[in-house]
């Protein structure tokens, strides 16, 4: 499986994010040229090879132009992420959470790229939103941090989505001490905004002996949507490394993001040839489970609707054979890793269960995507799952089906035999 570690042992922040993928390969003309289907101006990038503590890799600067120049690249804290700034009300210096996401919404970037943008936008605006006792839609982003970070956050998912869209994966989050300006005047590290961004996704945070902020607001968000999982490397073959240049000298670590991309070794197969790769989606889910014999069905039934409604991935009771030859279930729950503690509260709650276990579970899925098949009873709706670019399953939507056969007045079998008959007659087919 395709697998980018983040190596976060000297912090995070957008443009060490960027400059670290640009090394392992994406090309920073193509970034560019992606960046501008924003419209936004005032800005222009650098992208300069260079060394820190004797590391080779890529500084990535967004410089601001005109009046906002002098702004970027000399802040201490490896241009730490000018968003603290929305206690100033001038009308021409500010954007809402809610402006940046229409600017967003309106570029010809991909569905991908937009909806990951808004995602880690939405998550400092959350934060930054409680803080303040703000709405997340109302939140403020200076202009010179609103260019910054709008260029930071577009320009990393764009970068993740050249290199292929990888899982990611991070080592522990490492912060360090001292003191950082903001808006909301003189904090400790870390500053309000991450700590709030980090704890809102369960990621916890040790620091470390370095006097400086490490990880920034940016960074935060960009390691809370992205990361699946936060630990030490586990049977990754490096292929490519990268190295993003901070602008700090620090004094117990190089001020470097270290990205490695490769294969993670998951199945225990050993090495596959290139060939033998498959296009199938991979992602990890939590699986609950609770061996009960003193539940009743009505309360089984109503759990299981309660838990879907509440967004498990599914749900489902299997009879078993217990302990004294007693007839139970085993009742199973498939939900994301982050949602984990939730259902397992809810069984815990809702069930007779004493106790729950957890596993966590590699899915592979086949690329999914919806299409509208013509019958001579009108169109149908059906999901097409593709492997490799074939495809190897068709599964006509329910709701669809069952309005056709209303409408004309027939069984619904009757409706299901003309969808897979056109089916059939298809080129995928």
């Amino acid at each position: 499986m395709k697998t980018l570690y983040l190596d976060i042992f000297s912090g995070i922040s957008g443009d060490m994010f960027i400059g670290a993928l640009i090394d392992l390969g994406v090309d920073a003309r193509q970034l560019e040229r992606e960046l501008k289907k924003l419209k936004l101006g005032g800005y222009h990038l650098h992208v300069a090879r260079k060394q820190t503590s004797g590391i080779a890799g890529v500084k990535f600067d967004v410089h601001l132009t005109g009046a906002h120049e002098h702004h970027h690249g000399h802040h201490p804290d490896h241009s730490h992420d000018h968003h603290h700034g929305h206690d100033r009300h001038h009308h021409d210096e500010n954007r809402t959470f809610a402006e940046i996401k229409k600017l967003v919404a309106k570029s010809k970037l991909s569905a991908w790229v937009k909806k990951k943008s808004v995602a880690v936008f939405q998550r400092i605006a959350e934060a930054e939103g409680k803080i303040h006792g703000l709405p997340p839609e109302k939140v403020h982003f200076h202009e010179v941090g609103a260019v910054d970070s709008i260029v930071d956050i577009a320009g990393a998912c764009i970068a993740l989505e050249m290199l292929g869209k990888p899982r990611v994966l991070a080592a522990p989050v490492i912060e360090g001490t001292g003191w950082v300006d903001c808006a909301h005047g003189r904090f400790p590290v870390p500053a309000p905004a991450t700590l709030a961004i980090l704890g809102a996704r369960g990621i916890g945070v040790t620091q470390c002996d370095e006097p400086h902020e490490l990880v920034t607001p940016t960074g935060a968000a960009v390691l809370a949507e992205f990361v699946e999982n936060f630990g030490l490397m586990q049977n990754l073959v490096a292929e490519k490394i990268g190295f993003g240049l901070g602008t700090r000298d620090n004094q117990t670590r190089p001020n470097v993001l270290r990205v490695t991309l490769g294969e993670s070794r998951v199945e225990g197969r050993g090495s596959r040839a290139k060939s033998e790769e498959r296009d199938w989606e991979t992602d990890r889910v939590a699986v609950l489970e609770t061996n009960l014999d003193d539940v009743s069905g009505e309360i089984l039934g109503h759990f299981v609707e309660t838990a879907l409604t509440a967004g498990a991935l599914d749900v489902f009771h299997t009879p078993i054979q217990m302990k004294k030859n007693r007839p139970g279930v085993l009742l199973t729950i498939l939900c994301a890793e982050t949602d984990a503690d939730k259902f397992s509260e809810m069984i815990l709650r809702e069930t007779s269960a004493f106790g729950v276990r957890r596993t966590m579970a590699e899915r592979r899925k086949l690329r999914r995507e919806f299409t509208k098949i013509k019958t001579p009873y009108g169109d149908v709706t059906v999901k097409i799952g593709r492997l490799d670019g074939k495809m190897v399953q068709a599964a006509p939507e329910f709701e669809s089906c069952k309005k056709l056969a209303v409408r004309a007045k027939i069984p619904l079998k009757r409706i299901y035999e003309a969808v897979f008959k056109a089916i059939k007659s298809g080129p995928d087919f």
